[in-house]
């Protein structure tokens, strides 16, 4: 088996985002038909990639429903060796972006790579997927369409990759705009607890041991910032044999 990179959690600047339509859902019984992928740098998009596949074989009907490329379309078309390995030679060492690909196309590029003599798919990658569900709790559904939606891109051409590809790099660059906020709102807060903790150590100086280490004045055990129902306060660390607390 190949070395497989790391899934990571969240926004880089520079990336290929990806997108594969599929015969159906296995990666070991269906086949890739399309791939499409965008190189970005700084955010901006530098290089464009797409082609259909030949799976060679039958496409089935439920598949053609959904993404609309028949046999015909990719009767011309390189077979699923040569496409997977053009595209591999365009993503290079990028990190790779795409909307669940953790579950499914990345399984089907680990699969298609294996047939591919000497080559490497370590690439590290990040599921917009997931980092929706984190970072944009707030929306019922987290399918791609569902971003573009929200985000106001346009959905036309959903389910043909180049078009995914499209609107799930404008999406991916606004859930980086959340993340950031997400980071600073954060940072914000443990700044301001540890306001509060000095204020409310400068209160309590009388009650300090011998290093400035405010003390439970009942059992003497160091106090400690806790968060309750009701906001911040100080509680003894020997909880739950002391339930010492004082409000900041």
């Amino acid at each position: 088996m190949q070395k497989r990179g790391k899934r990571l959690a969240g926004y880089v600047p520079d990336y290929v985002v990806f997108d594969l339509e599929t015969t159906g859902l296995s990666p070991v019984s269906d086949r890739i038909i399309e791939i499409s992928g965008l190189r970005v740098r700084a955010g901006q998009v530098e290089e464009t990639f797409s082609t259909l596949v030949n799976p060679e074989r039958k496409i089935p009907r439920g598949a053609t429903a959904v993404n609309g490329i028949t046999d015909a379309m990719v009767a011309g078309a390189p077979c699923v060796r040569d496409a997977v390995g053009e595209f591999l030679d365009f993503a290079g060492r990028n990190v790779l972006v795409g909307h669940n690909i953790h579950s499914f196309d990345m399984k089907f590029l680990y699969r298609a790579a294996e047939e591919i003599p000497s080559s490497c798919l370590d690439n590290d990658y990040i599921d917009t997927l997931l980092m929706a569900r984190k970072y944009m709790p707030e929306l019922a559904h987290h399918r791609l369409v569902d971003l573009a939606q929200y985000f106001g891109f346009s959905t036309q051409g959903a389910h043909r990759a180049l078009a995914d590809c499209m609107m799930n790099q404008k999406c991916f660059e606004e859930l980086g705009k959340r993340q950031t906020e997400r980071e600073k709102a954060e940072k914000e807060r443990r700044k301001k607890e540890g306001m509060e903790w000095k204020e409310a150590s400068a209160g309590m100086q009388g009650d300090a041991g011998e290093r400035g280490q405010m003390l439970c004045p009942r059992c003497q055990s160091p106090l400690v910032l806790r968060t309750g129902r009701f906001g911040r306060f100080l509680g003894c660390s020997n909880f739950p044999a002391c339930r010492y607390t004082r409000n900041l």
